[in-house]
């Protein structure tokens, strides 16, 4: 893109980078995370890669944060796979996978990074999507669920203790 003169951004302006839960965590059956559909895609349709690995974000999440930092990012958009906090269709909540997310949210913190979450981003749960998913009565209850449970599950860590 050409501009007439040099674009200035705000002193404010965010720079940074943003992944999905299924794109970069990698470890799908690791610390108790239980199938996604979006799983089920990636080793079945083409052109999806299989997400088995990825780039193994859940094993190296440090050095990730650690190369944003070196890039001079000041925030990371990701999403938290709900099949990795909420495995089974019984709700109870996998303390391996909060713990996973609080870490990463304290590595961004801890490098100067605010941490821009994504509640959802095409990783249902194969539980989910076996008793109907979007078309069930419980669709909405469980959403505002999700969103309710992962407000008081994660550690509040706003670099700048804002209520914005």
């Amino acid at each position: 893109m050409y501009y007439g003169h040099n674009p200035k951004f705000p002193d404010n302006f965010m720079w940074g980078a943003s992944s999905a839960a299924w794109q970069v965590e990698g470890g799908v059956a690791d610390g108790g995370r239980t199938p996604a559909i979006i799983d089920l895609n990636s080793k079945t349709k083409k052109p999806f890669a299989d997400n088995t690995y990825a780039a193994d974000h859940y094993h190296h999440y440090k050095e990730d944060v650690a190369l944003m930092a070196e890039c001079g990012f000041s925030s990371y958009r990701f999403s938290l796979s709900w099949s990795r906090i909420i495995p089974h269709a019984d709700g109870k909540v996998n303390p391996e996978g909060i713990a996973f997310y609080n870490d990463l949210i304290n590595e961004l913190v801890a490098h100067n990074i605010t941490p821009i979450v994504t509640l959802y981003h095409y990783d249902l749960p194969v539980w989910v999507d076996e008793w109907g998913a979007d078309v069930t009565p419980d669709w909405a209850w469980w959403r505002r669920q999700w969103g309710y449970f992962l407000e008081k599950a994660l550690e509040t860590k706003d670099k700048d203790q804002k209520a914005d």
